[in-house]
């Protein structure tokens, strides 16, 4: 559509007549479209670009890509002159709903550059489903949200029998056996973020069902009543003394249990070397990092998650009770952190020994009691860097598969609905992480990789070595005799 003044011929007769030329204004705007692709309206300049359901843009197509090229039609330099309207519900995340997500997160308005601007370039905006939902909107053009008393009559002209939430509450319990449908009605009517980007459950390596029952539960249950989040810190700032938790909406801590004073800061020293006191408690596993700058600025976090096991001592058993997923500025900030938290709990720790700087830290300050050796060798067997710092190198096939059975197991007793509840795993994050994880491209999931080694330290009696049955029996030369009767013999 063209809104343009129509082009006039300038004819013989009219220029011998005479006529006075009459001057016709227009809008001079062109309202047109384009298909789906990388580079629509590459090399135009726009006044308003309006995108229609770009968390579907399915591969070769890719909305990160195109959303590249026409940011720069609605810019000259640096001077901004035109908008865009991007609105969608969300496939899943490997149907074009990866990228949308990335997009939206990247449009976070309280994070923008030293222009002004969001790392995209839009503002990011959800939209609950209950504020626009059809059938459930009054006569004054306002969301029926609960319905009291009597039925209220509709814009549509129909009557409102039920609030909007009720009735979608009603389909997702109708849906809970069939979680890929689900997930589908969520992202289709989302009420929360965390439901619009819900995956596809029967992409995943372990039970997505259980993990989103969980992740659920946690939102209508207020998970922030039940974790406080803070910094460890060493008493009157004297290090190797007693290590204080001092809660912090900044801090890089969420714990959700504190053991008594009488557990807290148990270590043992024996022959100078400081173990930990608590060691029959639980457990810790880390995924550190070595380096504390990268190229890019970003680089993997480091992650430390504490689990319990079983006791007698009064402490919830199975428990993933802390999540440290930070990285600070330097590497030496990271293990000072994850020493203390060892130091205040006063359990062991089983870490990645491919990256050794944090293994060498802890030997350093004399905590190489608290640095467990691999479950699966014994001593005679492990190598001389292994007997020096501990650990485990998390990379051999056999350690992969270990490490994911061990979640997975995790996740099938203790996450999600039970026959007695639901579970008690309250770190979003790392429920978030083990929905998204491949184990053939580990490298971005480092909760996943921090808490499956902590459930390995836990357990690590399933994974000690089997001893080698098939041997022989060794001849000493001594005859053994049979002394019944009156006359012994020697036994063959």
């Amino acid at each position: 559509m063209a809104y343009r003044v129509p082009a006039s011929k300038l004819t013989r007769r009219k220029l011998e007549s005479n006529e006075q030329l009459r001057e016709l204004d227009g809008l001079d705007t062109t309202i047109d479209w384009k298909n789906t692709g990388d580079n629509s309206y590459d090399g135009e300049k726009l006044k308003l670009l309006a995108h229609d359901e770009s968390g579907k843009w399915e591969r070769p197509d890719n909305i990160l890509n195109n959303w590249r090229v026409t940011k720069t039609t609605l810019r000259l330099g640096s001077r901004i002159v035109g908008k865009c309207m991007m609105g969608s519900t969300s496939n899943a995340l490997d149907k074009g709903g990866s990228n949308f997500k990335k997009l939206y997160y990247n449009s976070d308005v309280t994070k923008r550059n030293r222009n002004g601007q969001t790392s995209s370039g839009l503002y990011s905006l959800f939209i609950p489903m209950e504020w626009s939902y059809e059938g459930f909107i009054d006569t004054f053009g306002l969301p029926v949200f609960v319905r009291q008393g009597a039925p209220i009559k509709g814009v549509d002209g129909y009557e409102i029998t039920t609030g909007v939430i009720e009735h979608w509450q009603n389909e997702v319990e109708g849906l809970k056996s069939d979680q890929d449908s689900l997930n589908e009605y969520y992202r289709q009517f989302p009420r929360t973020e965390a439901h619009a980007f819900r995956d596809e459950a029967k992409d995943s390596l372990f039970n997505l069902t259980k993990i989103y029952q969980q992740i659920d539960y946690n939102e209508e249950l207020n998970n922030a009543a039940s974790i406080t989040q803070g910094n460890f810190m060493w008493q009157d700032g004297i290090k190797d003394t007693r290590v204080v938790f001092v809660p912090s909406t900044n801090g890089r801590f969420i714990i959700s249990w504190v053991p008594p004073k009488n557990l807290q800061n148990q270590v043992i020293i024996k022959n100078g070397i400081k173990y930990p006191g608590n060691q029959h408690i639980g457990a810790f596993g880390c995924d550190s990092y070595d380096i504390s700058g990268t190229v890019d600025g970003k680089g993997s976090k480091g992650a430390l998650h504490g689990l319990t096991k079983f006791s007698m001592e009064d402490a919830p058993p199975n428990h993933f009770f802390l999540e440290y997923i930070s990285r600070p500025q330097t590497a030496e900030i990271f293990f000072e952190d994850v020493l203390m938290a060892l130091h205040f709990y006063g359990m062991p720790i089983l870490a990645e020994n491919n990256k050794p700087r944090l293994l060498y830290y802890l030997k350093r300050r004399g905590y190489r009691g608290y640095s467990m050796n691999r479950p699966d060798k014994i001593w005679n067997k492990l190598s001389t860097t292994e007997k020096e710092i501990g650990g485990i190198p998390n990379s051999s096939e056999d350690i992969k598969q270990a490490h994911a059975a061990a979640i997975e197991s995790y996740i099938e007793e203790y996450v999600g609905q039970l026959q007695d509840g639901y579970g008690d795993m309250y770190f979003q994050q790392t429920l978030k992480d083990w929905s998204g994880f491949n184990i053939n491209n580990r490298t971005k999931f480092d909760a996943t990789i921090s808490s499956g080694l902590a459930i390995m330290a836990c357990n690590k009696n399933r994974y000690k070595p089997n001893p080698d049955k098939k041997y022989k029996p060794i001849k000493l030369g001594i005859s053994r005799y049979n002394n019944s009767g009156t006359i012994s013999k020697i036994i063959e």
